[in-house]
């Protein structure tokens, strides 16, 4: 008695299973791409937000801010639809008097860069505040860079002064260990979050280092008053 055996059934052929792939990689990204395309703008309308209120929060006296461009060919105001381009941001209060500017700074923390806006004070030559824009460190540990009040204050009035040619710092920004700070450019660190400290020290070094002397060198580009 001879038994009945089913064929086996035909194979998908390769170029078949291939072509598919294809199109189903074509399609996930052209959704990647419409995606990003149709949520664009509205990031950079909320990172515009973020920035503008950020402003004001390193300079709580300003109610009016302008936007600036400066490089090495000068100090360029810009107009607030280009406020993305801008990388100074002036504050004025409520007499139309210069409050401040704000500047962003960053440098690499223990997960990822950390990015800040810190506030200067043109009279002072002091930075006098600071707010984190973007920061993915260790909750509980590095982000107490947002909430120590302790370490906030160093930033109250830190020394940011020009030598006396204004073409560098007079004495560069640094992080020190907690409780070893002794000079009035030194940021006194955080225990237990020394990487994150020293991040936002080693940003604003680099800014100021960068931005102060040009500033010093086109400050008769920069308007002390609404009115000018």
């Amino acid at each position: 008695m001879s038994e009945e055996t089913t064929p086996p059934s035909a194979s998908p052929k390769s170029s078949s299973l291939i072509l598919t792939l294809g199109i189903i990689a074509m399609l996930s990204g052209l959704m990647v791409v419409l995606t990003f395309q149709l949520t664009k703008p509205r990031i950079a309308l909320n990172k515009q937000r973020a920035l503008e209120k950020a402003v004001f929060t390193v300079l709580p006296e300003a109610t009016v801010r302008k936007n600036f461009f400066l490089d090495e060919s000068g100090l360029a105001a810009l107009p607030d639809e280009a406020f993305a381009d801008a990388n100074v941001f002036a504050g004025y209060d409520d007499a139309g008097k210069l409050a401040g500017l704000a500047m962003e700074a960053s440098a690499r923390g223990y997960q990822d860069v950390v990015t800040i806006l810190y506030g200067y004070s043109v009279d002072n030559e002091a930075v006098i505040g600071i707010t984190v824009l973007q920061s993915t460190e260790t909750p509980g540990l590095g982000d107490k860079v947002e909430t120590d009040p302790d370490f906030l204050a160093n930033f109250e009035k830190l020394d940011a002064r020009l030598n006396n040619t204004g073409t560098a710092m007079a004495n560069e920004i640094v992080t020190v260990k907690n409780g070893k700070k002794t000079d009035p450019w030194q940021i006194d660190g955080i225990s237990g979050a020394t990487v994150t400290s020293t991040a936002i020290g080693t940003g604003l070094r680099r800014s100021t280092n960068e931005m102060l002397p040009l500033l010093a060198k086109y400050k008769s580009s920069l308007p002390r008053s609404l009115s000018e």
